[in-house]
């Protein structure tokens, strides 16, 4: 056939014929069948039709005529939907060449045929010749056609598409980019449908759509059809998969979080009755769109698409897969596969821009949602309710509607962001947000009630997966820092609390996590008291009880919603470092702080003094708070062993005792962690005058020490560090606590200067010419030495106390 290539016909080098989409279609089939990538088949009606249909018709003249009129399309928008306007009339009131509609017919029955159908059910998308390039994805600037059904509505709808080559954001976008509009041609692709409406759809990306994070996949799913998570109509399930570890055959679902789901788009009542939407049921709702097979399955393919484009370009390819699940058969489907056009084609990787609020005081918050780009924007709200009135933005708002669509973005590219009331952070929106350099908050509950036209207002998508909505014009700064491609001389570790940082952070060129604190996840994330979970007969308020399970719901039970929730958090963290260690403090909450959580009340003590009370270690083994302890171990075993991040140490905080050490380390280990197993180090916080003054002791038992200036500050001083008061003597310079860490550091050098004088009554000699073989002939093999002790058999402990002295150089 003149204008048909079937799908199998066709490679990655056929863009001019069939487009970026249709090409990427072909080439997946053709070379990546064998590895499991299942596609639906088709057709593509190539760009040699477009012409055809042009010509057949004598409209080129009229539609350069059309441009000529209105010259003022980028600066009028009233213009601009003229034109875009005129010009898909033109299309669609032509006439469809014979011989063009014999082909699709033809190919279109054979289809059917192959799928055992008179008539197969389609979709029929749009693939310009101009698509999916390098920096230019054109993603949603044409339409597309579902549940396409027999000759007639397959005729009709391959005109709609053509005429969709001229959308007004499609006029726009191809200014934008520089594309000649008679330079760029229309494919149409014609495939067979995927009967997600009776199961899930959505998009995958092979990066952290935020950060740009080349190590996950990115997975956001609804029910239904996969618009309404492009049109923005609900916010969906996000999954994200750590691919270092899945490629080792781990199971590392390092995040789920749950969307609402509200709507989903199915299959009309009747033949020709192409879709409709419907409500989920609560219990849907309530319930992830995909389970962990599934998750893990679509992220393998991800990954195999991403590799299979970067050898082709022989760079990284990052891309954004479309896919579903056919309800009928449970099988997933890519429905196709585009290069990711942000992060991907950043000019300077090495330039970090940050954002801070510059606030003297706490800002209001007014509204919080999704945040889209790491960026703070302040300006004048702009309400707008249609598309139709979108003429009345201006340069510098920020526009806020229900939910924005790819005909807001002549619009959008004026704004300085985005609030939209739904939609999910890979909505069309969002995307195209993103590609502008412009922030935006999506999910934003009841924004156009809450916020007014005329109200000015400051945006902030800089902490995170959260976006926050303040009032006024609030103060911000922006830091470049430059991140150098270095090694430092030294090892520098980060602090991190906050999960939703740790992708963004670990561009930073150190070697790690020193510590991660269990309580933000905690605080955070889960907001339920550990024992909550555990004993939820004992929480008598029905509030906090149904507050409980509606947090729990998509989970098999509590203890399943706890033990998950914060191996997601680990993970996050130790998948963003991996593989350098990342140092996971346990639990070190007080009781006052516990009593925050929901349901903390009915399992804690009032204390005096609950800086001095039950907290860190004494927790874990004491019989009202253990069977917690051993969620938190479970979590960790979790992420180490389920997600593959060895990379994960262990820090016990505030040890009393010796004795205390011994059992917090027993209890570790009934649950899994033994410390040593599978290489797991554990860490012990010094953080109280007797763990200095027994430091012998301790190393004993302990791979290392963290020193816990605040509390050791204010237990060596007597001083509470949270009384105003006293804030005078509180000083981490204080000679007393300086001599505290002084004496720390020679009682470890006395007992290494020990250590090496009894391995000098061993055979060291034998063990330094091993090392020196080891290291290659010469022995600044002196790391290599206390690696070759280890290998030796010697207790690593020693190796590790002796490497440490001869590294010093004493």
């Amino acid at each position: 056939m003149k204008f048909i290539k079937k799908f199998n016909e066709l490679t990655i080098n056929d863009v001019e014929l069939v487009g970026g989409k249709n090409a990427s279609l072909g080439q997946m089939i053709r070379e990546l069948s064998a590895q499991g990538i299942r596609i639906a088949d088709g057709f593509a009606v190539t760009s040699d039709a477009y012409w055809h249909y042009v010509k057949h018709n004598n409209m080129l003249d009229d539609m350069k005529n059309i441009f000529e009129k209105n010259k003022n399309i980028t600066s009028d928008a009233q213009q601009l939907k003229k034109v875009g306007s005129a010009l898909r009339e033109l299309f669609v009131s032509a006439s469809m060449p014979k011989d063009l509609e014999q082909e699709i017919i033809q190919a279109y029955h054979e289809l059917s045929k192959q799928y055992g159908q008179d008539a197969t059910d389609v979709a029929v998308r749009s693939s310009a010749t101009a698509e999916d390039l390098p920096g230019a994805s054109f993603a949603g600037q044409q339409e597309t056609f579902l549940n396409v059904l027999g000759d007639e509505q397959l005729l009709e709808s391959c005109k709609k598409s053509l005429a969709s080559l001229f959308t007004d954001r499609a006029i726009i976008y191809r200014i934008e980019k520089g594309f000649d509009h008679f330079n760029v041609a229309l494919s149409i692709g014609v495939q067979k449908m995927i009967r997600s409406d009776l199961a899930s759809s959505g998009v995958a990306f092979s990066l952290d759509t935020q950060t740009g994070f080349k190590n996950v996949v990115m997975i956001e799913s609804s029910y239904g059809l996969g618009e309404t998570i492009v049109k923005g109509i609900v916010r969906p399930d996000e999954f994200t998969v750590f691919k270092t570890t899945l490629e080792k055959g781990y199971k590392p679902i390092i995040d789920k979080k749950l969307g609402d789901k509200k709507i989903k788009i199915i299959y009309g009542d009747n033949f020709g009755e192409n879709l409709k939407e419907v409500n989920v049921s609560d219990e849907l709702k309530n319930t992830f769109s995909l389970n962990d097979d599934k998750i893990l399955e679509l992220a393998k393919a991800t990954v195999i698409i991403e590799n299979h484009y970067s050898d082709i370009n022989n760079k990284w390819t990052p891309m954004d897969v479309e896919w579903a699940q056919d309800g009928r058969d449970g099988l997933m489907y890519i429905l196709q596969a585009r290069p990711e056009t942000v992060h991907s084609f950043e000019k300077n990787k090495t330039l970090l821009k940050e954002y801070n609020l510059n606030a003297k005081q706490k800002p209001k918050i007014v509204l919080q949602g999704l945040s889209v780009g790491q960026k703070i924007a302040s300006g004048v709200v702009r309400v707008i309710d249609s598309v139709n009135e979108i003429d009345q933005v201006q340069e510098g708002d920020i526009l806020v509607t229900h939910m924005s669509d790819p005909d807001w973005v002549p619009a959008m590219r004026k704004v300085a962001g985005i609030i939209t009331e739904q939609g999910g952070r890979t909505c069309h929106a969002a995307i195209v947000s993103r590609e502008l350099g412009i922030p935006s908050i999506v999910g934003a509950h009841d924004a156009m009630k809450k916020l007014s036209s005329g109200q000015t207002i400051t945006m902030d998508c800089s902490q995170g997966r959260t976006g926050f909505i303040y009032e006024g014009d609030v103060p911000f700064e922006i830091v470049e820092k430059k991140v150098p491609d270095i090694k430092l001389p030294i090892d520098v570790m980060v602090n991190i609390g906050d999960p939703a940082s740790a992708f963004k952070i670990s561009q930073l060129p150190v070697s790690g996590v020193g510590l991660a604190r269990l309580e933000f996840i905690i605080s955070n994330t889960i907001k339920v008291h550990p024992m909550a979970a555990i004993q939820t007969e004992k929480v008598l308020d029905e509030k906090i009880k149904n507050e409980i399970k509606k947090l729990a719901a998509p989970y098999d039970s509590l203890k399943d919603f706890f033990v998950n929730r914060l191996s997601y958090g680990v993970g996050t963290i130790a998948a963003a470092f991996y593989p350098r260690p990342v140092i996971v403090r346990l639990s070190d909450f007080k009781s006052n702080e516990y009593r925050g959580l929901l349901g903390g009340d009915y399992f804690e003590v009032l204390e005096e003094n609950p800086t001095l009370g039950l907290r860190g270690a004494s927790r874990y083994y004491h019989e009202s708070y253990r069977d917690a302890f051993a969620l938190e171990c479970k979590a960790i075993k979790k992420a180490r062993e389920t997600l593959g991040l060895s990379n994960i140490w262990v820090m016990v905080p505030f040890i009393r005792t010796v004795k205390e050490g011994e059992l917090v380390l027993q209890s570790m280990a009934s649950h899994g962690l033994a410390k040593g197993a599978d290489d797991l180090k554990v860490i012990m916080m010094a953080e109280i005058p007797s763990d200095v003054i027994l430091v012998d002791d301790f190393s004993a038992l302990f791979d290392g020490f963290s020193i816990g200036s605040n509390d050791l500050t204010q237990l060596t001083l007597g001083v509470d560090r949270d009384s105003a008061q006293l804030q005078n003597l509180f000083d981490e310079r204080d000679p007393a606590f300086l001599a505290a860490l002084e004496r720390q550091n020679e009682n470890r050098w006395q007992r290494a200067r020990m250590i090496a004088d009894r391995l000098s009554r061993l055979n060291v000699d034998q063990l330094l010419e091993r090392a020196t073989k080891v290291a290659g002939g010469d022995v600044p093999g002196r790391p290599h030495f206390a690696e070759v002790l280890v290998e030796d058999g010697v207790v690593p402990k020693v190796a590790h106390a002796f490497k440490r002295y001869l590294g010093t150089g004493k």
